[in-house]
């Protein structure tokens, strides 16, 4: 060792990493164990032929250096070193790490990291392969795999074979050899560059070095959704290597991802019929693909197969099957597996408990989810954030949002802090709720907290204060997510645009979409289809379909619903012939109507009357197997009864019933007003019940209509009656139907059962307003009931509303009719001092 520090020289330049490995010709690194002295003799070789000449060396210092190694004192040597090491080259490093290596490998593993870390030295690869060999021969095998990986992904994909090359060539007769080559090749495989992987496990081949059954394992599962797995796996029959319960459990699952399901299958029957006992990982792998892909029985059959060879399933047998019939729904039979699983002595963990509370959520079952919360509590399980994720979803949808809060109180109070997720099921249940400053303020406290808003709940927050009206706080908001580098979307922008569209101006709209296209943030058709039905729904036709236009110079293609909005523009314009050109025009396009597209036509039909016209779209239609929903024949009954065809309305209700499609509440009140129309009230309130018998239950519009229908076929005393009746049985009834029966009474010139049910009418809190006052103070004052009209005039004044010209004109009127001069001139004197009576 001394002999080769007085050889070296003055540091030379570094030479390049592969010059190094091609042209050092270090002789003593490819002995086995060799002695020191020849060890020496190689490294003085290869340090004379690395020199140069014009360099010189302090013989002084290396001692120094050399004693400092020796001392084994790692302070000694890194205050040393420290004074030396701009003087030393990586030739000069190999010579003294590569004797150690023989002489002391701890000093050589101790002085390579002493170099790097405190010195900052870049090592080479030969270097590294040193101390690998050493750290492989001592058997420090996790060292050494963190080792290699350090320097694989150092080296980067593609670095095999030069690596190989050195390996070889520098390597071959140490007794380390055959042990850093496999885990050269277990890490380039955990490296995930295969690649590499099979390259080294092919130089072994050559070099008869046979890898170990963990490279091919670790190689088997890189390679898993490939057909070069099966080629990995002959290789291992082939070396001989001991297979164990993870490589078959590795084959069939990949066989399963390439849909190879029934090789998978008949690999694992060959096992079998081998004599091998086939394992609980592997028939978890077949259990678990086959849920996977729907095949609920088959995983199954696998399941209760395992009982058959003596294997007792785990628990993540059970959580697997479990799993598989939660997505398909089949609740009562994953209890019952979570049953047996109890019975065979496997306890129900958490990820179990969560499986089916999840379960019962995605099932809107929220009563299930609680129950299998508290099943989890009785068992003294602590609930996990999961599980309150999962209540908070479901009761987010049920609308249930106090409840959502209590959950988080409770969340709170166990000492779980709200993630991202939970915040936004939050926001969502407050803006559907419409409450945007709660949902606000919750954003100050998820700040508050660390937590960074992404852009799920940005969105969440915009699209509802677009939804009330907040368009100008909602583009605050959205500039505020600029500022946080957080990138909008298209539901975000969409958002915007339909804010903007819907409670702004169309300009501002147009102005903003103008901006986004200007800046290539449009991408698809979406924002496009919410301009263009805009302008369709103001009749603004012509920016339509300049729009649509535009979509085709920005290479996007139009859907469905575009020319939907079109041909509703048309219609709504009452451009009938234009809209069926576009109708045709939809094919040229590859795509299909949609009943929305026919069903738009047919009622701009029977808007215009053209019945017939109607029915042969309608025929149309079901000529192209295209489905007519029960808005379709909603429309057709509607034209029906236009011509009064009322018998054939009833055949097409019918109709619907047969095929599957069940009316709802607009199509019964479409009939059943026409039938009241028709002064058939007794085959509307056969309609009526027909309603109650297909469990659909009339709302206040469908009562508005038989009151209505009642009073206009001049039964007064049965609207009443039906009217009291309503009321009993505690149905919300709406303003509409007490104001019928007060206009009808006051026709009748029954005062006091008008005023009875105004009365009513205010007790119930629906708003009354001067239009209602003005109504019922008109229709009293035709039948010149003045008494009655003072008692009204008096009522409004008490709730506060003012009088205005028209009514106390009408009012005047009637005092003069009847002759109450003083209550003519008294009200003239208020309306004079109020400024309302007429010049």
């Amino acid at each position: 060792m001394l002999n080769h520090i007085h050889q070296w020289t003055r540091p030379l330049k570094r030479f390049p990493l592969k010059s190094l490995t091609l042209t050092t010709p270090l002789s003593s690194l490819t002995l086995t164990k060799p002695s020191a002295s020849a060890s020496a003799s190689a490294s003085a070789s290869a340090s004379a032929a690395d020199t140069d000449p014009a360099d010189t060396y302090d013989p002084a210092a290396s001692l120094e250096i050399l004693k400092c190694l020796k001392s084994k004192d790692l302070y000694s040597s890194s205050l040393c070193l420290k004074t030396f090491v701009d003087r030393l080259n990586s030739v000069q490093v190999d010579e003294v790490i590569g004797d150690l290596g023989v002489e002391d490998p701890e000093l050589a593993i101790e002085l390579f990291y002493l170099l790097k870390n405190e010195h900052g030295f870049r090592h080479s690869r030969v270097c590294s392969f040193v101390v690998a060999h050493v750290l492989a021969g001592k058997r420090r095998l996790m060292e050494l795999r963190s080792f290699l990986r350090e320097l694989v992904e150092q080296e980067g994909s593609g670095s095999a074979p030069s690596l190989c090359e050195l390996l070889g060539n520098r390597f071959r007769v140490w007794e380390s050899n055959g042990l850093v080559w496999d885990m050269f090749a277990f890490v380039y495989s955990r490296s995930e560059m295969v690649h590499d992987a099979l390259f080294v496990l092919a130089k072994m081949k050559d070099l008869n070095i046979r890898a170990s059954i963990l490279t091919y394992n670790s190689l088997l599962f890189n390679l898993r959704h490939t057909n070069i797995m099966l080629d990995v796996y002959e290789e291992i029959k082939a070396s001989g290597a001991p297979q164990s319960e993870y490589t078959t459990s590795i084959l069939v699952d990949g066989l399963c991802r390439q849909s190879l399901f029934q090789e998978a299958v008949a690999f694992h029957q060959e096992t079998e019929r081998k004599g091998s006992m086939p394992s609980v990982a592997s028939f978890n792998t077949l259990i678990s693909r086959f849920c996977e892909v729907g095949y609920i029985d088959v995983a199954k059959s696998f399941f209760c197969m395992m009982f058959k060879y003596g294997l007792l399933p785990d628990a993540y047998s059970y959580n697997i099957l479990i799993h598989g019939l939660c997505v398909v729904g089949s609740m009562e039979e994953a209890l019952e597996f979570m049953d047996d699983m109890e019975n065979h002595g496997v306890e129900p963990d958490v990820v179990t408990y969560n499986i089916l509370a999840k379960g019962f959520h995605l099932l809107g079952m929220m009563c299930g989810a609680w129950e299998i919360i508290r099943h989890m509590l009785h068992k003294g399980l602590n609930l996990e954030i999961v599980i309150y994720t999962i209540l908070m979803c479901g009761h987010c949808q049920t609308g249930d949002i106090e409840k959502v809060f209590e959950l988080r109180e409770e969340m709170l109070s166990q000492g779980f802090q709200l993630n991202d997720i939970c915040y936004s099921v939050l926001l969502s249940s407050l803006c559907k709720k419409g409450r945007i400053s709660e949902a606000l303020s919750l954003l100050h406290e998820m700040e508050s907290i660390g937590l960074k808003p992404d852009l799920v709940t940005y969105s969440i927050l915009i699209h509802g204060l677009c939804k009330q009206g907040e368009v100008q706080h909602a583009i605050q908001l959205y500039n505020k997510m600029h500022s946080k580098r957080v990138f909008p979307n298209s539901f975000t922008h969409g958002a915007i645009l339909w804010g903007l569209s819907e409670k702004g101006t169309l300009s501002e709209a147009r102005t903003f979409f103008d901006v986004l296209t200007k800046s290539g943030l449009i991408k698809d058709i979406v924002l496009y289809n919410i301009m263009i039905y805009r302008y369709a729904k103001l009749g603004k036709i012509g920016e339509a379909v300049q729009l649509y236009k535009q979509i085709f110079e920005s290479r996007i293609t139009p859907s469905i619903v575009t020319f939907n909005s079109l041909i509703y523009g048309f219609c709504k314009s009452r451009k009938l012939a234009e809209a069926r050109t576009w109708l045709d025009t939809i094919s040229t396009h590859g795509l299909v109507p949609t009943a929305v597209t026919y069903t738009t036509l047919m009622n701009a039909l029977c808007e215009e009357g053209n019945i017939r016209g109607m029915l042969e779209v309608l025929s149309e239609m079901e000529t192209r197997a295209i489905k007519p929903t029960n808005v379709t024949y909603t429309v057709v009954v509607k034209g029906l009864c236009k011509q009064h065809r009322l018998q054939e309305s009833l055949h097409l209700l019918d109709s619907m019933h047969a095929k599957g499609i069940s009316p709802d509440e607009f199509t019964y009140n479409t009939i059943i007003h026409c039938f009241c129309k028709a002064q058939d009230m007794r085959k509307a309130f056969q309609l009526h019940s027909e309603m109650l018998l297909h469990n659909l239950q009339p709302g206040p519009v469908t009562y508005n209509v038989l009151i209505n229908g009642l009073c206009v076929n001049r039964d007064l005393t049965e609207a009443d009656r039906y009217f009291s009746f309503l009321q009993d049985q505690n149905i919300r009834l709406t303003k509409p139907a007490y104001t019928t029966l007060i206009k009808a009474h006051c026709a009748k010139g029954d005062a006091s059962k008008a005023d009875a049910l105004f009365r009513q009418m205010v007790e119930k809190g629906f708003e009354i307003s001067i239009r209602d006052y003005s109504a019922m103070i008109n229709r009293l004052s035709r039948r010149k009931l003045t008494p009655n009209v003072k008692v009204f005039l008096r009522m409004m004044l008490s709730d506060g509303i003012s009088l205005d010209q028209e009514i106390c004109l009408v009012i005047l009127n009637a005092f003069r009719g009847v002759g109450d001069l003083n209550s003519e001139f008294e009200l003239l004197a208020v309306t004079i001092k109020h400024g309302l009576f007429p010049d």
